[in-house]
Formats: C-alpha cells, structure tokens, sequence
C-alpha cells in the first residue's frame, strides 16, 4: 500500500458548556439550524455511514468508529485512523452507545447520516438538547452524495468540492449511459443477503439504491420496504438473469445446490459476489462506498455499455476517498470479494 495521506431517550439530560467562538449557523438536511464551532477537532459519529462520510472528507476529525475495525480492513485505510477506538453507535441496529459515553469523548459535532424522516430528526433534536452538543443529521440516499458532502464540508469546515464533484460527475457519466439502454436489455436481478441468500432488499429499499439507480428490475421490487426474508420457491419463481450477493459462503455453495439448480442466474453462472474491503460495495454499510460499486454493478449488468477497467477505477477511487494506493494484488483481493 502507499498512503496518501434506543436507550437514548431514558438517558439523563446531562449539559456540557458551550465555550468559544461560534461560527454562523448551517442548516443539516433536515433544516435544523446548527450553531457551529469555527474550530471543529473532534466528531462522533452516530453510525458506520457517518464514519465512513467522515473518514473519506476528514479523518482527522473521526473520534473512533462504530464497531472496531479488522486487520483486513484496516489493510485499506490509515492505519492510525484506522486504529481509533470502537465508540459504539446511536442509531440504527443494535445502538450501543450512550450519552455519558459520548460526552465523555468530548466532541465538537455529533454527525449522522440516514434517513432524514421526522423519528429520526426528533431522535436528533433530543440528543442534541440533551447533551448541548450540535447534532448533524445529513440526507443518505445515495443520490444525495454530492449535496451531502457539500454539506459536511460547510459543517467541518473543510473543502469538500473534490470528492463532491468526483460523485456529481460518477453519477452524470452513468445516468447518462443508461438512457442509451433499451428496456429489454435491463436484467431481471436478485439482491442476495446471509449465507442462504434468502434476505432481500424490498423496492425502495436503501439495500438496493445502486440496482434501482442502475434501472435493474429487481425481482422483490413490486412490494416496498426495506430487507426482508423469502424462500426458495419465491426466488425461483421470480428466476433472476443475475444475482448479486455480499455472502462469500452463499456464493461459493450456491451452485451447487440443487434447490436453486434451475434459478436462471445460477445456470447460466451469474452470480457475482461483491467486493467489501474495506466497506461493502453494495450496501454494507450503505454510505458513499457504494459510489465505486456503482460502477462494478453497472460493468456486469451492461458489459457492452461500461467498458472501463475496474482496477484502475477502484485504484483511483481508494486514493481519493480512502487516502490510501493499493496495488495491484491488493486490488484483486478486493475484486474477488475476499474478507
């Protein structure tokens, strides 16, 4: 490598003391109005698309990281950054942070990035009234990346036009290659999770934004939601042109399991397991790692459309967003979709 540099509402209302200079305010993606410090050091992330947000624009800045990173992983990123603590997380599943804890980091800026929808704004308001501390909740739908790291950029003081052009350009270049894409050619795809692939993201789920932005149809996509659970019988009556999955146990076996031996995406070897070093390339964790995936997943669904070479871009896309070169057998690690 060559580097380059929901216990919430029963915690008391602890207040820490505002001191220092304020910058003016910034509105987040909710249109709360931050007062923010004109000298921002440390921030908490509430979650893994916050960290991940945060480390590509301004690592520095990271206090630590909602679960602790492995080895594997940190092979990808700085390895001082990478380092930094587990602090736990305050939204989504399996919250494991509490307010003494994130006061006790002493941060500048709490920073989430999700759903922008009143539960989650009221979640911010409170904790933000709780602890005193300003509490960002930035838009994480996957088009909203651009916008998004403008935003953070106002919020941390940093330049953040760099990376938000690379994404508005990212997103201009393949929208623009898929209105040349007629309707029959957009394959039928299923989106397989958990080591029996039986996990599916729902139309409009944030799971499968990239599939829905690429115009894939997506089997499960007639019901709307978020993940759900199927069988067998439900896939090989929908019978995907291709499926993408981030289990390697379920893309390994698959083929050779006869209850899916007629599912037209196994017969046919269709069955791309997607990369996830250091982030997951699909949605694991959806934030704006997904923007190189964008470009696998539209290299094998329109093969003839997207003929660019993947290790040039995820070499080009590791430098700028993840601060660190890989190799060229670091890359192919990551191709194969290895842990």
């Amino acid at each position: 490598m060559v580097l380059t540099r929901r216990t919430l509402l029963a915690a008391p209302a602890l207040l820490l003391g505002t001191t220092g200079a304020r910058a003016a305010a910034v509105n987040d993606a909710t249109g709360r109005a931050l007062e923010i410090p004109a000298s921002v050091n440390r921030v908490f992330p509430a979650g893994p698309p916050a960290a991940i947000l945060l480390y590509t624009l301004a690592p520095d800045l990271l206090l630590g990281w909602p679960r602790a990173n492995r080895t594997e992983e940190c092979a990808f990123l700085l390895p001082d950054i990478c380092a930094r603590p587990e602090v736990g997380r305050l939204t989504g599943r399996g919250n494991t942070a509490n307010l003494e804890a994130v006061l006790a980091l002493k941060p500048d800026l709490i920073l989430d990035v999700g759903s922008t929808a009143a539960t989650f704004a009221s979640l911010a308001a409170r904790v933000q009234e709780q602890t005193k501390i300003p509490y960002a909740l930035l838009d994480g739908r996957f088009e909203a990346i651009p916008a998004t790291y403008r935003l953070l950029g106002a919020l941390t003081h940093r330049d953040a036009e760099p990376l938000a052009a690379y994404a508005e350009q990212t997103l201009t270049t393949i929208r623009t290659r898929l209105d040349r894409i007629p309707q029959h050619e957009r394959p039928r795809v299923y989106y397989a999770r958990g080591p029996r692939g039986l996990e599916t993201g729902l139309g409009g789920s944030i799971n499968v934004e990239t599939l829905e932005f690429l115009g894939a149809r997506n089997v499960a996509g007639d019901q709307k939601g978020g993940l759900a659970t199927v069988s067998v019988e439900q896939v090989l009556a929908w019978n995907p042109s291709v499926i993408i999955t981030i289990d390697r146990d379920f893309a390994a076996n698959v083929g050779r399991d006869p209850q899916w031996a007629d599912v037209a995406a196994v017969r046919d070897r269709r069955v791309h397991l997607s990369p996830k070093l250091p982030f997951g390339w699909v949605d694991f964790p959806p934030s704006v790692n997904r923007l190189i995936g964008l470009w696998w997943l539209a290299k094998i669904l329109y093969p003839n459309y997207f003929p660019e070479d993947m290790r040039g871009l995820t070499r080009d896309f590791y430098s700028r967003f993840y601060h660190v070169t890989p190799q060229d057998a670091d890359i192919e690690r990551v191709l194969a979709g290895r842990d």
